[in-house]
């Protein structure tokens, strides 16, 4: 049968244009088609996709940062881990030295090594005098309230009690260790509202020149987890022996505290988002089935298995998991950015890692979300659906 000229094609022109044209499979025609007729409820089970996917992406990423963010607040309140000499005695010579090895390259480990002694004011009264590296010792208790560090040789830090005993009027004064003398100047005043603030502070070396006496604590801020810490103690721990290497048990539990709420109330707070995504998931796969009961029926009727019917829709529900999870990430990336400027003033680094994760948590909500409505196809019958029953 030849073709006529400007109206019909051959069967195998026919055969040749569908050869030539972009091949979609039937199952993919299948899904794109029912989104576009039933485009309200699939915009709303996707938006609820898009929802829990943002929240979540944006929970993930903000407990990461947070938890780096609060450990690094936390170091500003000094030492979380202690060594001390055994007995009262002075660590051993490279002490310092080993503590810092221990922490390996890179870390941002802070030891500051102190030293005590009593000493005695010219009436006699006795004070308390500690030698430390005064650089370290201000960058690990950002919390101390200094009026002025000292930058110069023989310049005191003291605590606001001690001055009342050394020096009122805040003149140079003289203190006496073993016989041996020392003139100082006050460089600035100290409170801290604790035991700091009666004590008087002096530069390791000149310290040590004074009164022969070597560090016998060494105060570590260490980041990282718990897990981390204790793991650094019993390292320390062996390389130590003559040493007593003990946490700084208000720091860790304040710490450890704070960071359990925090990671509660994230996850307490995606949860109920989730669950309310899968609700709404579940409602609109609910309308779908009733929507399409004809269209499965026929299906049915024309031979379709039940797994194959089960597997189309699950393949659905599939589907506008994996779109709202794509979506539903980059918009909580920019979220997670946004609320890091706002409320923390400082970025929050996008988590690219917990991708997988978003997007195996949506396709499984959206399979979760489908079951009930899968045991209601399995029960279309198509006799009675054709016949309008």
């Amino acid at each position: 049968m030849s073709a006529i000229p400007g109206t019909l094609h051959s069967p195998k022109q026919v055969a040749d244009r569908r050869a030539q044209a972009p091949h979609t499979s039937m199952f993919t025609r299948m899904l794109l088609r029912a989104a576009v007729l039933r485009r309200r409820r699939a915009a709303a089970a996707l938006l609820a996709m898009i929802v829990a996917a943002a929240v979540a992406t944006v929970m993930m990423n903000l407990y990461v940062d947070v938890q780096a963010k609060l450990r690094t607040e936390f170091r500003n309140y000094g030492a979380n881990v202690v060594v001390v000499g055994k007995d009262g005695q002075s660590l051993p010579a490279g002490a310092l030295a080993q503590v810092e090895f221990t922490a390996g390259p890179g870390s941002k480990m802070l030891a500051v090594p102190f030293s005590y002694a009593v000493a005695r004011t010219k009436d006699g009264q006795s004070v308390v005098v500690v030698g430390t590296d005064l650089a370290r010792a201000r960058q690990l208790n950002h919390w101390w309230k200094v009026s002025h560090w000292p930058d110069e040789p023989n310049q005191a830090l003291i605590g606001m009690r001690a001055a009342n005993v050394v020096s009122p009027n805040r003149q140079p004064f003289e203190l006496t260790f073993q016989g041996r003398p020392i003139e100082l100047t006050p460089a600035g005043m100290l409170q801290t509202g604790a035991g700091e603030d009666s004590r008087i502070y002096l530069d390791q070396s000149e310290f040590q020149n004074w009164t022969g006496i070597s560090p016998s604590t060494i105060e570590v801020a260490a980041n990282g987890t718990a897990a981390d810490v204790e793991s650094l103690i019993r390292q320390l721990a062996q390389l130590l022996p003559s040493a007593d290497v003990r946490p700084v048990r208000q720091i860790m539990e304040a710490e450890a505290n704070v960071l359990n709420k925090t990671r509660a109330t994230l996850y307490a707070s995606a949860t109920l988002v989730v669950l309310t995504s899968a609700l709404c998931v579940l409602a609109t796969l609910m309308g779908w089935v009733f929507d399409r009961r004809r269209d499965f029926a026929i299906m049915k009727a024309l031979g379709a298995s039940e797994r194959l019917v089960n597997g189309f829709f699950a393949a659905e529900a599939a589907a506008m998991g994996a779109v709202g999870a794509i979506l539903g990430f980059f918009i909580g990336i920019g979220v997670a950015v946004w609320i890091g400027r706002a409320n923390f003033h400082s970025p929050v680094v996008p988590r690219f890692s917990v991708f997988p994760y978003v997007l195996a948590g949506s396709v499984a909500v959206a399979l979760i979300s489908a079951i009930l409505p899968i045991t209601m196809l399995r029960r279309v019958q198509p006799a009675i659906i054709l016949r309008g029953e």
